[in-house]
């Protein structure tokens, strides 16, 4: 039997569900994506951890017009600490968490954004484009998957 010990326990920023939650690149945050189109940023000083004098924050994303799409997925950049979100409006956006931008949008997937993940260098990001089942049992398109080889602008952090 395998024993761990809880390292931290505290209530999330968001107020609805979390679907996803990935820790930073660099291991020194967080970031949770819920169910009401909201990422939330948050730094784990509690460990001893610096998070250079940040503070936890939110954003919305995910939205078309006065539609609300819940985020599926988090993927961190391996070696810059920009990160995609992936939601149930088929899109993926990219971020620069540090500087509280958004970096661009990827043209829209079939369907739900259900996973992502960067390969190791970061050029290259797969997707898996799958039905979330958010408007219950219907038609939809089949599940993809796409391997997108990432631009520089896409993924590089802009400064401040």
């Amino acid at each position: 039997v395998i024993s761990a010990t809880l390292r931290l326990e505290r209530e999330s920023s968001l107020k609805y569900q979390t679907r996803v939650i990935k820790f930073f690149h660099d291991g020194t945050g967080l970031s949770l994506g819920s169910i009401e189109g909201r990422v939330a940023i948050e730094y784990l000083e509690e460990l001893g951890l610096d998070s250079g004098g940040k503070k936890k924050y939110a954003f919305k994303c995910h939205r078309v017009a006065e539609t609300v799409y819940p985020v599926n997925a988090i993927a961190f950049h391996p070696t810059l600490g920009t990160f995609a979100t992936g939601g149930c409006d088929g899109t993926v956006v990219t971020w620069d968490g540090r500087n509280k931008k958004k970096l661009t949008t990827i043209p829209k997937f079939p369907t739900s954004v259900a996973a992502m993940t960067f390969n190791a260098d970061g050029t290259e990001l797969a997707i898996a484009s799958s039905y979330t089942f958010e408007e219950g049992e219907r038609d939809h398109p089949r599940d993809e998957i796409y391997i997108r080889a990432m631009l520089s602008y896409e993924v590089t952090p802009k400064s401040k």
